[in-house]
């Protein structure tokens, strides 16, 4: 016999309102336009939620996560209505969607793959009433930053930009569109192919951590200068002259910078660099250590010592491989 939950007592349904999953909640609230606005009503008078919520919308995934303590899960995908089997008696049509349960959360079926991914997320969001704060996407999915900075005045936590698994081709445009207008605060990556000729020309950030973690050749020193972070990762790098940067940083540039982290295409291109006289750089035994996000603390010894106008002093140290900066005695900030 069906159990009659509508017309349970406030404070029962807002005790087991509580103890749905997220994924379990978008579920129960296709089971009837009533039950949905229970939901809706129900995070609209709660305090903000500890899960976060993100977008994903790379090559042929295209999903709704919610994550809490690290922990992530599904709760709506997208999928174009190519792939559906109608033969199976799994598809119905709920709030005319076709749509189907697999593997622990809704899937609903579009004929606009574009469409299909705003709709996932415009439910989602209007459902626990919550900004997205995730964003992961692929170069063919660019619109999706314009759309997020013109839906939610709050920009993103966390923003990635992924290559296409299997496509080499450069994509020079996806990237200058999404470094001229992505706003996230905690984390920008970009693992893009660029051409040999590609060049940035603008600015980026404030964001607290940036990574061009595999195809950072195009990033020059204009690029570093212009780039507002707290910790800069730079991979495949092509650079072969640091000094205007750190005459920059010393001169007051960069302020809100503590680390930086450049790692080189070549292995030769730093063996016979020198650091220009007028920024007096120090031979120095002090210890530098960083606990960087994606593992062991960096800790650089028998390094350099580099003082800017106001006092402040960076730790520097170089070799044919990489090129490491720490501030010292900086305090983190936003």
């Amino acid at each position: 016999m069906p159990f009659p939950i509508l017309r349970s007592p406030l404070v029962v349904l807002s005790e087991i309102l509580s103890i749905l999953e997220p994924n379990e909640t978008v579920t129960a609230s296709f089971c009837s336009k009533n039950f949905k606005l229970l939901l809706r009503n129900q995070y609209r008078q709660r305090t903000p939620l500890m899960w976060t919520t993100s977008m994903i919308d790379f090559e042929n995934d295209r999903r709704v996560v919610m994550a809490k303590s690290g922990i992530e899960e599904n709760v709506l995908s997208a999928v174009h209505i190519s792939k559906l089997d109608e033969t199976t008696n799994k598809v119905v049509e709920i709030y005319g969607y076709k749509t189907e349960f697999s593997s622990g959360c809704l899937i609903l079926y579009f004929e606009d793959r574009v469409l299909g991914s705003k709709s996932i997320v415009d439910y989602v969001t209007d459902l626990f009433n919550i900004d997205v704060q995730g964003l992961a996407i692929g170069r063919n999915s660019t619109w999706a930053v314009d759309w997020i900075n013109k839906r939610q005045e709050k920009p993103l936590n966390r923003f990635g930009l992924f290559k296409p698994t299997n496509n080499d081709t450069n994509a020079d445009e996806s990237v200058d569109t999404v470094l001229k207008n992505v706003r996230s605060s905690d984390f920008i990556g970009i693992n893009e192919n660029v051409s040999d000729n590609y060049r940035f020309n603008g600015k980026l950030g404030p964001v607290k951590e940036l990574a061009i973690s595999r195809n950072g050749y195009w990033v020059t020193c204009d690029n570093l200068m212009n780039f507002d972070a707290i910790e800069i990762y730079i991979g495949r790098s092509r650079l072969s002259d640091l000094n205007p940067f750190l005459r920059h940083w010393r001169a007051g540039g960069s302020p809100r910078l503590q680390y930086l982290e450049v790692f080189f295409e070549n292995g030769t291109v730093f063996e016979n660099f020198f650091f220009d006289e007028d920024l007096e750089i120090m031979k120095t035994n002090e210890v530098g250590r960083y606990p960087v996000s994606y593992g062991e603390p960096v800790v650089i010894r028998n390094c350099y010592s580099v003082q800017r106008t106001d006092g402040i002093r960076a730790l520097v140290d170089c070799d044919r491989r990489r090129f490491y900066m720490i501030v010292q005695h900086v305090e983190a900030s936003n």
